[in-house]
């Protein structure tokens, strides 16, 4: 699909290639996730479209990325109470091995039994 090739980004507003004819050097979000990179706040480099257009996928410089970071020990602790809360009813107290409906603000047990 040559309708999609536009490497000046004169049509498209942004250099723009046909599924799988990105040029190397170049990553989707994704990919860069997968690699252990983050895009580290750059704009897109350039831009892949297919289905007739439909389907887009951003492209960003793998020389410009970044280590993904991690969370700190603190942060790690606080996940895991906000996880922890969203499985304890808010009735009987029980931490279930599931996450609490919100639409009932309890337990499957406290529920029925309503």
């Amino acid at each position: 699909m040559t309708v999609f090739y536009d490497p000046t980004g004169s049509r498209y507003g942004m250099p723009t290639y046909p599924y799988r004819m990105a040029p190397d050097g170049l990553a989707t979000r994704r990919q860069l996730r997968a690699a252990g990179l983050r895009p580290a706040g750059q704009e897109p480099a350039c831009q892949i479209l297919w289905r007739r257009g439909k389907r887009v996928a951003y492209l960003y410089r793998l020389d410009l990325a970044k280590p993904k970071r991690t969370a700190t020990p603190a942060q790690r602790e606080a996940i895991t109470k906000a996880l922890r809360a969203r499985r304890t009813c808010d009735i009987c107290g029980l931490v279930q091995p599931y996450y609490i409906p919100r639409r009932y603000g309890c337990c499957l047990d406290c529920h029925g039994g309503h």
